[in-house]
C-alpha cells in the first residue's frame, strides 16, 4: 500500500519530474474556544501569499470543498461539485495531487480525505510547510498564476466514507465497531470549552487524539507510536471498520490520516460530528 504521506524529499523530486503533482494549500486557522460556543476561523490565505511551495495553491475548504447552504460547518460536498472544483484548479481524474498547511496537517488531511473518497491520487507533506522550510527548500511569496482548467470530468465514487448521525444514534452499546473521538482529551471529557452547544462525546466512543500522533515538528509519528494509540484506547487496527467523528469532521479526517499510515482504510467520517449531535437536546452527551 502506498504511503497517504509523501516527505519533503520525495515531493522535492517529483515536482522536477515529467509529470509533477498539483500542490495545493489548505491552510485554515480554527481558533481554540475561549468559552462554550465560540466559534471563530480565519482564512489560511494570507498565510500562504507570505510564504509557500513554489508553485501550490491556496484553496479555502470551507468555501470551495463544502457545502455551504448546509445547517453546520465544512458539511461534504457531492461528489461532482468536487470534481468541478478540482476541474477549475487544472486537476482531472488521474492528476496526482499533493496537499499540505500551515495549521497542523489537520486541514490538509480534510482535503485529502475529500480527494480519495472520488478516486483522486492525493497524499499529504509530512509536516507540513514547517517541514518544506527546515529542510531548506525554496518558497515563494505572492501570487501565483492560476492553472489553466481542465475540460468537467465525471466524479466516481471510491469508496464508503460517511457516517450518519442517525446510524450513530441506533448504535447499541454492545456494538463492535470502534467509534474515536480525534478531539484533544480536554475537549473529550469536557473539562475544556467548546465551540459547539454541549460539552462531551458520544457514549460508548473512545479518544484518540490526532493531534497526538504528530510529533512537534508536525511530522507523524512512528509506525509503532501510531499502532500502540489506537491499541491503547481499545482499537483493534485490525478492526473491519473503525467510525471516526470530532468537532466537524476535520480532526476526525486527520485521523482517518493517521489510520491510512498504518494501512486501516476501511473508516467512516461522522461529518456533522458534535456540531449537529450536540445541537440536538434529545442526543446524549458524556463527561467524564
Amino acid at each position: 500500500m502506498t504511503s497517504p504521506f509523501v516527505s519533503v524529499s520525495e515531493l522535492a523530486d517529483s515536482l522536477a519530474g515529467a509529470t509533477p503533482p498539483v500542490v495545493l494549500d489548505a491552510s485554515l486557522e480554527l481558533h481554540a474556544p475561549a468559552f462554550d460556543g465560540d466559534y471563530r476561523k480565519d482564512n489560511g490565505r494570507p498565510r500562504w501569499l507570505a510564504g509557500h511551495i513554489p508553485g501550490s495553491h491556496h484553496v479555502d475548504v470551507a468555501t470551495r470543498f463544502s457545502d455551504t447552504t448546509a445547517p453546520v460547518h465544512y458539511t461534504h460536498p457531492e461528489p461532482q461539485e468536487i470534481a468541478d472544483e478540482l476541474a477549475a484548479l487544472g486537476i482531472a481524474a488521474d492528476t496526482p495531487v499533493v496537499v499540505y498547511d500551515t495549521t497542523g496537517t489537520m486541514w490538509a488531511a480534510r482535503l485529502w480525505y475529500l480527494l480519495r473518497w472520488i478516486g483522486v491520487e492525493a497524499r499529504v507533506l509530512d509536516g507540513g510547510y514547517a517541514a518544506w522550510v527546515a529542510a531548506g527548500r525554496p518558497v515563494e511569496t505572492g501570487e501565483t498564476p492560476d492553472r489553466a482548467p481542465v475540460a468537467p470530468w465525471t466524479a466516481a465514487i471510491a469508496r464508503r466514507a460517511w457516517v450518519s448521525q442517525q446510524e450513530l444514534a441506533e448504535r447499541g452499546a454492545d456494538d463492535a465497531t470502534p467509534l474515536v473521538c480525534s478531539l484533544p482529551a480536554s475537549s473529550f471529557d469536557g473539562s475544556a470549552p467548546t465551540r459547539y452547544s454541549r460539552r462531551g462525546h458520544i457514549p460508548n466512543s473512545v479518544n484518540v487524539s490526532s493531534r497526538d500522533l504528530f510529533k512537534a515538528d508536525g511530522t507523524l509519528k512512528s509506525r509503532v507510536e501510531v499502532i500502540l494509540a489506537y491499541e491503547g484506547a481499545g482499537v483493534d487496527p485490525g478492526s473491519e471498520e473503525v467510525l471516526l467523528y470530532c468537532g466537524g469532521g476535520i480532526s476526525a479526517s486527520a485521523g482517518a490520516l493517521t489510520l491510512a499510515a498504518i494501512e486501516v482504510t476501511a473508516v467512516r467520517i461522522y461529518d456533522g460530528s458534535l456540531e449537529e449531535w450536540s445541537a440536538n437536546p434529545a442526543l446524549p452527551l458524556v463527561t467524564v
